[in-house]
């Protein structure tokens, strides 16, 4: 459908985070497919990741990046001080033109203030939740928190016990709580006033639609004080291809295919993750007592680094040559696909957690930081699709236990069962009828009938 003057005309306001700005652009894609012209926020240092997922079917999504120094914005903290003012001179300078004036603005759910800026200047308003809807209700629930004495006024945990919304959601340490288990303490704080100011400004959307599936967490929707609209995974309504980027390593694609079928162990961290020297050691050394065949990513800043670290790094891959490959990046979700992969040892960031349930493929659980806890509990205790690992007294997860829990996984039948089963309750969601597929459709409804 090609895009027209009167089409709607929206506005995309991402929290400037990868694991953020990568569902919303599927989102951005799926509309634009549909007629809408979208403009997409940016800031310079994402610029070049946005770039390379466009492909010539993407001209009717704009980029406007909206950093004017070359610090941008690193914490969330400048988040909430520098980026409004920004995104305010955007909406005032696009309705001040001759062009299509803002007819509706899509914000992340993390950034409240969005919201409450669509709403002063009374542009029609969505809130758009990236991660598990059980990160919303954990949200939402954090004054019983403060109320039952598990946490203070700050949101740090008086103490470490088990925190379990309703008996059909995931559990977690309260030191694993999404703010608290960050490592900073300015963090925290930024992070915890900023939900408890999302509480506030949810009330005044329009829509909240979350990238996940009702059938996935049937409890976590049910519990909402607000309606919350699963019309996720996003990744597998959009099928629209896009551009590989130059930082993938394609030939993994290829090295796939020599594999026996589902002999692969894949491992991924997402895009944040750090391990210590130590701790990547184990994993490799882990990786090659399996004897099993493995495709690693392996970031440049994936650990600090030494030049003991290096020379390890360079010995480890001429020794494993022949069983496992470590590239750089690759494009996940045809590797998440591929039937030779077995396993998928994870950070447990939502987008990898969608992408490996999609495909039917069971997990390994290595959460970092932020929802990641959570999203492993789903994993580990209420799917059951998965195992977790267990770490020693030092918190190092050692190579034996990586070697027993990759053995455990692949001999576990009825893991791999509940991963098929899962796999099809997603396809089902996002398929032409499915539930996902029916909110996304009145969605977009809603979007045309605002000219």
């Amino acid at each position: 459908m090609s895009s027209r003057i009167g089409n709607p005309h929206i506005l995309v306001i991402p929290y400037p985070a990868q694991g953020h700005m990568i569902p919303l652009m599927e989102l951005s894609k799926y509309l634009a497919k549909h007629g809408f012209r979208i403009t997409f926020i940016s800031t310079q240092q994402n610029n070049e990741l946005i770039m390379k997922s466009f492909t010539s079917q993407d001209n009717k999504i704009g980029v406007v990046s909206i950093d004017s120094s070359e610090k941008g914005y690193n914490s969330s903290g400048e988040i909430m001080r520098v980026m409004p003012g920004k995104v305010e001179q955007v909406i005032e300078e696009i309705n001040a033109s001759n062009s299509d004036k803002i007819s509706c603005i899509i914000a992340d759910q993390s950034i409240g203030w969005a919201l409450e800026l669509a709403e002063r200047k009374g542009i029609p308003r969505a809130a758009f939740c990236p991660a598990a809807a059980a990160q919303l209700l954990l949200g939402f629930s954090i004054p019983k928190l403060i109320q039952d004495g598990i946490i203070d006024q700050n949101g740090t945990p008086k103490k470490d016990q088990i925190v379990k919304l309703s008996p059909t959601m995931p559990a977690m340490k309260a030191s694993n709580l999404v703010w608290a288990c960050l490592g900073n303490i300015e963090a925290q704080k930024n992070i915890f006033q900023l939900m408890l100011r999302n509480n506030k400004s949810i009330k005044l959307t329009d829509w909240l639609l979350c990238n996940s599936a009702y059938d996935l967490e049937p409890a976590a929707f049910n519990l909402s004080p607000h309606h919350i609209l699963p019309i996720g995974p996003i990744s597998s309504i959009n099928t629209q291809t896009t551009n590989p980027s130059e930082d993938q390593d394609l030939s993994c694609l290829k090295w796939l295919d020599q594999q026996p079928p589902k002999s692969v162990i894949y491992v991924a961290f997402g895009s944040s993750t750090v391990l210590d020297p130590n701790q990547f050691q184990e994993l490799a050394l882990g990786l090659e007592l399996s004897n099993k065949p493995f495709l690693w990513v392996v970031r440049s800043d994936i650990t600090t680094g030494s030049t003991s670290f290096n020379a390890f790094l360079e010995e480890f891959k001429k020794r494993v040559e022949n069983v496992g490959k470590i590239v750089g990046w690759v494009p996940q979700k045809k590797v998440l696909d591929h039937p030779c992969v077995a396993c998928f040892i994870s950070h447990c960031g939502w987008n990898s957690i969608i992408e490996g349930v999609s495909n039917g493929v069971p997990f390994l659980c290595w959460p970092y930081f932020a929802d990641q806890f959570m999203n492993g509990s789903y994993i580990c205790d209420v799917w059951r699709n998965g195992l977790g690992f267990d770490r020693d007294e030092n918190g190092v997860i050692v190579r034996g236990e990586i070697k027993n829990k990759v053995e455990m996984l692949l001999s576990d039948g009825d893991v791999k069962n509940r991963a098929l089963y899962f796999k099809e309750i997603v396809r089902n969601c996002v398929k032409e009828g499915g539930s996902s597929c029916q909110n996304l459709e009145k969605f977009v409804n809603w979007l045309t009938s605002l000219v």
